[in-house]
């Protein structure tokens, strides 16, 4: 599995936990955007483009792009990847790693030749460079000058730069080249599921220029997002003070988190606020032994010393957490691997 949140997965691979599972192994946040019942025209009507053109515009405006021209709504940043790869000629697309696995699936499916690279500087010989900003799994930052410079390069030998800014959101919003796509070269991608909570709803965004977005849209055709992702995507988006007040939670959830790891005897290695990176030769056991409990984190298999963290939904899964590490932390095993560590 190149994810994670999948539940009949962790199922089969601990068949013997407690339930329900506490599922850390996504970045998504525990304390979804507040659910509420859309007009019942969103369901029995075909979206209307001027509620399309709305979202686009709040969009804008939340993302820091320059306008709603500038924005192509889709349901889910995973439907535009195949698209916004193949808006330059198959050629050699590299993907500044480790990250999603799915960039490099769908440049391939666009024709490109893929390889991966982890040095940012190689993605100069690129003809389309991808990364993410800040990176899942390990919240690597490149900053934007860097990336502007690098889109520049991508500009002037007809390339093209992709940024996947998924966690942005909880990101240092400096480094975003959302206010930058005017300048060509250049495809911003967003999500909305992860840091509102609700990835149900398939919704996510590509920025670019005007040309570039009116391409994007024309294919994705008439009634791309539905009625009641609309709904949520216009009210989520506009909530500003929901927004900042989330921000705040969430970095107070991640001390905490860290803290307790560090209690337990793991150092976390990185991350954003909405999942914390582990890195130490104890990886493996500690997410057998959490998986034991009921508890999954997300693992990897071409890293078996990394594990990625997201954080607990209420007091009962903070209570099943901790029971679980301590449990883990009296093991002659875990010890032996923070020595090694």
């Amino acid at each position: 599995m190149d994810h994670g949140g999948s539940l009949g997965r962790a199922r089969a691979l601990f068949p013997g936990a407690p339930e329900p599972f506490v599922d850390l192994s996504t970045g998504i946040n525990p304390h979804s955007y507040p659910l509420f019942e859309p007009p019942a025209t969103a369901f029995t009507r075909l979206p209307e483009a001027a509620r399309s053109a709305e979202l686009a515009t709040v969009a804008a405006t939340a993302y820091g792009a320059p306008a709603r021209a500038n924005v192509v709504a889709a349901p889910g940043t995973q439907i535009l990847l195949p698209r916004v790869a193949s808006l330059v000629a198959p050629g050699r697309a590299l993907v500044l790693s480790p990250t999603y696995a799915e960039h490099a699936r769908a440049a391939a499916v666009a024709g490109h030749k893929v390889a991966e690279v982890t040095n940012f500087a190689a993605l100069a010989e690129a003809d389309l460079a991808i990364l993410v900003n800040p990176n899942n799994p390990d919240g690597r930052v490149v900053a934007r000058d860097d990336l502007l410079a690098l889109a520049a390069r991508m500009k002037a030998k007809g390339g093209l730069l992709v940024v996947d800014e998924a966690f942005m959101d909880v990101g240092p919003r400096e480094d975003s080249l959302a206010g930058d796509i005017g300048r060509g070269g250049l495809v911003v991608l967003r999500s909305f599921g992860k840091f509102f909570g609700l990835a149900g709803v398939r919704l996510g965004f590509a920025l670019a220029d005007t040309a570039t977005a009116a391409l994007l849209d024309s294919q994705l055709g008439p009634w791309a997002v539905a009625g009641p992702t609309l709904e949520y995507g216009i009210a989520a988006l506009g909530d500003i003070a929901w927004q900042q007040a989330m921000r705040q939670r969430l970095a107070e959830d991640a001390a905490r988190l860290d803290a307790l790891f560090a209690h337990h005897g793991v150092t976390v290695a990185g991350g954003t606020t909405l999942f914390r990176y582990l890195d130490f030769a104890g990886a493996p056991g500690l997410f057998e032994a959490l998986g034991r409990q009921g508890i999954l984190l997300r693992h990897f298999a071409q890293r078996p010393h990394a594990l990625r963290s997201g954080l607990p939904g209420n007091e009962d899964e903070w209570r099943r957490l901790e029971a679980a590490l301590a449990g883990w932390a009296a093991t002659g095993e875990a010890r032996q691997n923070r020595i090694r560590a």
